[in-house]
């Protein structure tokens, strides 16, 4: 006769051991962080290359903005993760249906920064939107808030480029969802939903009792919006972090002005058009930004250019068409990107 072997369940950590450890992985983060650049230099100081050659600027560039941007992704992600958990999809449909045009769109793009729901999340928020009854023109301010003005973007922009520019960035990124969303709804283009999506009755969603989560399971899902979020951005933090110090180490100033500086009156349009196919996020687009604003370019056409990757990107317009007949694609994209081209012309002409 066999005898069964019964292993104790692991006692759960108390509470107070939760908080000590986010408070001094808090203070960790922060001393790290202030070593990074000279971190960086040390490294690349034991380099067989000259520090102050074209390679030797590309490979600092790397080796300081890899952990820099990982760092800071890291934190934010953490501290959003714990707020998502008091903001799931159907709390967010719920608590936007029955919002009318101009409220609704401010209300609407303002929560899309809360909830960072990427370009993936596109089709089933959309379909859950409309089936909600929220008004098509709301639902666009949404969708075009939660990836472009989203909490990653922000912090990366105050981190690498500035708070100045991380400002700018979301004052005009939020006009741009609200406005481009009023406008859309005013056109009264429900009928250019797909029939399926038109023919969707409202359900009954249950909303999760997130209510009730202790603040140690909310630490629980910052922790796991960490690991999910890390494995589905790291490579493009790489290859945007790659590129930008391509563009730091071997792109000529004079040339980089030429092409998107304020006075090439065709940069911002040309931006435009090279960013909506790329496929990237913030965090994999804003090291380029970095390094297109450090070699001279306008500030307005690269602002303009991130928009446009973030807003406008050809795999978006892709998983959308499912939803969206391409007469009512036209018309979003056709509203946005005149809203970015504003915004790009606006800022090259005040700075």
């Amino acid at each position: 006769m066999s005898a069964e072997t019964t292993h104790p369940l692991r006692p759960a950590r108390p509470d107070w051991l939760w908080h000590l450890g986010v408070a001094g992985f808090i203070l960790l983060w922060v001393l790290i962080y202030r070593q990074l650049s000279p971190l960086a230099e040390t490294l690349t100081a034991l380099l067989p290359i000259d520090r102050h050659s074209h390679t030797g600027e590309a490979v600092a560039f790397f080796l300081y903005d890899v952990p820099k941007v990982m760092m800071l992704l890291m934190l934010i992600v953490f501290a959003m993760g714990v707020v998502r958990s008091f903001f799931s999809p159907e709390k967010t449909r719920a608590v936007l249906s029955g919002k009318r045009e101009g409220v609704g769109n401010i209300f609407a793009a303002g929560l899309g920064i809360l909830t960072p729901f990427c370009s993936c999340s596109a089709v089933p928020l959309f379909i859950g939107f409309v089936s909600a009854g929220v008004p098509l023109g709301v639902t666009f301010s949404f969708l075009i808030a939660a990836p472009m003005v989203n909490e990653v973007a922000l912090v990366l922009l105050f981190g690498l480029v500035g708070w100045q520019v991380a400002m700018t960035y979301l004052a005009f990124g939020l006009a741009i969802a609200i406005v481009a969303g009023f406008v859309i709804g005013k056109l009264n283009l429900e009928g250019w939903l797909q029939d399926w999506v038109r023919d969707i009755h409202a359900g009954t969603a249950i909303l999760p009792e997130d209510e009730g989560l202790s603040l140690v399971a909310r630490y629980r899902l910052g922790i796991e919006a960490v690991r999910e979020i890390f494995s589905k951005v790291w490579i493009w933090i790489l290859l945007g972090i790659g590129m930008g110090a391509l563009i730091h180490g071997y792109v000529p100033e004079d040339l980089m002005v030429r092409i998107m500086g304020a006075e090439a009156w065709w940069s911002v349009p040309a931006a435009v058009v090279m960013g909506i196919p790329m496929y990237t996020n913030a965090a994999g687009v804003i090291p380029i930004v970095e390094a297109l604003l450090g070699k001279g370019a306008a500030l307005g056409t690269v602002l303009a250019f991130m928009m446009s990757v973030i807003a406008l990107s050809l795999p978006e317009m892709i998983i959308l068409r499912q939803v969206l007949t391409l007469r009512l694609i036209a018309v979003f994209i056709g509203v946005v990107a005149s809203g970015i081209l504003a915004v790009g012309f606006l800022f090259n002409l005040l700075f």
